[in-house]
This record gives C-alpha cells, structure tokens and sequence, in this order.
C-alpha cells in the first residue's frame, strides 16, 4: 500500500494512494478539523504554540533546561507527557477524529530525551511511583521504568478512544533500548495497543539508501516478536523522482506500507513512474493476441 501524508484535505483522495493521512494537529500547534476520508494525525507531545503560550507545559532538565527548539537536537518544542490538562486536551482531539474516521494516528508520543522531565510534577510522580513500587528513587533503572508506565498509559488511553486502526509513529532509531530510554516508548507494551508503527526516514536527497535499509532492518528485528505492523514513511518535497524511487525500492523491501511526506504532487509522479516503467518492463510475444 502507499499512502500520503498531507496538510491539504484534497490530496488524501487522489487516486495515486491507497490511503490518506491529514493533520489535524501538528508541532506547530496548528489545527484543523478532522476528516472521515482520511487517518486523521494528531502530534500529541510536540506543540510549538501552547510551549510559547504557557511555558510551565514544557519539560524540563535536572539543570531546568526547556525542552524547546531554541536547544540543541529539538526541531520542536515539547509538552511535559504528565499534564493532566494538556493530555485532556488531546483525548478531545482524539475523540473528534474517531468521531470523523475510525482509524488514527498518533504523532509524537514520549518524552523528548533521556534526562526529561524533572520538573516538579514529574518528580512528585515517579517518587510517589516509587514508594508503591517498593522501589529507590534513586535507581536509574526505576526511573525509566516510570517513564515507559507514563506513555504506554497515554497510548493505551488513546486505543480505547480509537475503534479502528491506532497509529503510532516511531523515532528512527531501533537500536535495542534507544527508544526506551530516549522517549519512554516500550515497544513490547505499546504493541498490545498499537496495529500499526510508523517510522519516518525523511532525507532531501535520497542519493545514497544504504541507510534506509540499515535502518528498516532494525525495525524488522525490533518489531518481530510483536504481531503489529510496520511502515515507512519517506519525505518527498522537491526530491527527485528516480531517487525517490530507489527509496520506495529499498523500503518497499521491508515494510508493510511505504508513505508519502508533504509533497502529494511529487508522490504522485514517482508512482505513476513506477507504474510506467513496469508496464515497459513486460515482455510480449506474437503470439499473444490470439491467447
């Protein structure tokens, strides 16, 4: 299957794709009514505007460092996955796509890196999770854990708002323990909620594949032991078309499903190429008409 990932509510019906995915809620905290014709995405921890509106949403760092995309390695601003209120918000988002379109997908779930959040409803949190597990607050060990309870409850929360498909994008990183302790995210749990992980391998380029398939493969090995499925998702604004199709190639190899990032137009282009090219690549005989 290939499908499109798109802001523009047209495009999730062009006949190229097989399926449609719309943002309704994306890092910029911008919004927009749900569609019943597409898998509405929703990013749920990854909110520039209410960051910029209500700075005390934001995760903090044992040094109280802002998880916000003014710091190294944050393309976005983050929401603290702990607050009650915000998360209230977004299960309203989530029960208005349901209300649109059974199926959805949930973008930008976990914490943003390792050391976040220690702010003080957090910290309140994981030592009062600690008392109850019997476990030290002091124990690196325990801290993830609580983290990893943190998300997996959101996600399973979610699921049950969600009758169809659940969605649920990845990082790009399989390395074992990556996700886990980067994002709270323990794939083992989250697949008893999750039918489908998407993992966007995003490049303006796409010259070179070898690290599509490194990385693919480490999702196959990742996700194995766990009956959900698995997708790709690849960027395709102002990417060349050939290059985009060894991409779709190489990905193609791997997962379920291969995805189109922001350019619907270009997506389009490179599989009518694909379908043009294996119609020049079939062979007839003479003797076909008569067959």
């Amino acid at each position: 299957m290939y499908g499109v990932v798109t802001r523009n509510a047209d495009e999730v019906d062009w006949p190229e794709f097989d399926r449609g995915f719309y943002e309704v809620k994306d890092v910029t905290g911008r919004a927009a009514a749900p569609l019943p014709n597409a898998v509405n995405m929703i990013s749920c921890f990854g909110d520039n505007a209410a960051a910029n509106e209500s700075p005390d949403l934001v995760p903090v760092d044992g040094e109280g460092n802002l998880a916000t995309r003014d710091r190294t390695y944050f393309d976005w601003a983050y929401i603290c996955p702990t607050n009650e209120k915000y998360r209230a918000g977004l299960f309203e988002i989530i029960d208005d796509a349901a209300a649109e379109n059974r199926d959805v997908r949930l973008d930008d779930v976990g914490f943003p890196r390792d050391e976040y959040c220690q702010c003080d409803r957090c910290t309140s949190q994981f030592e009062t999770w600690a008392d109850e597990h019997d476990r030290d607050a002091d124990d690196e060990d325990a801290w993830f854990e609580w983290r990893a309870e943190v998300i997996t409850d959101f996600v399973a929360e979610a699921a049950e708002r969600i009758p169809g498909r659940v969605y649920l994008t990845l990082y790009p990183d399989p390395y074992p323990g990556h996700l886990y302790r980067r994002a709270g995210l323990d794939i083992e749990a989250l697949s008893e909620f999750v039918d489908e992980f998407v993992v966007p391998l995003y490049d303006t380029y796409y010259g070179t594949t070898y690290w599509l398939e490194t990385i693919a493969k480490g999702f196959i090995s990742l996700l194995d032991p766990y009956d959900v499925a698995f997708s790709l998702e690849l960027y395709a604004v102002n990417v060349d078309v050939d290059d985009l199709i060894h991409a779709v190639e190489v990905a193609d190899e791997y997962a379920d499903d291969v995805l189109f990032g922001y350019d619907a137009s270009n997506a389009a282009a490179t599989l009518r190429r694909m379908t043009a090219d294996k119609k020049r690549g079939q062979t007839f005989h003479p003797d076909d008409a008569t067959r």
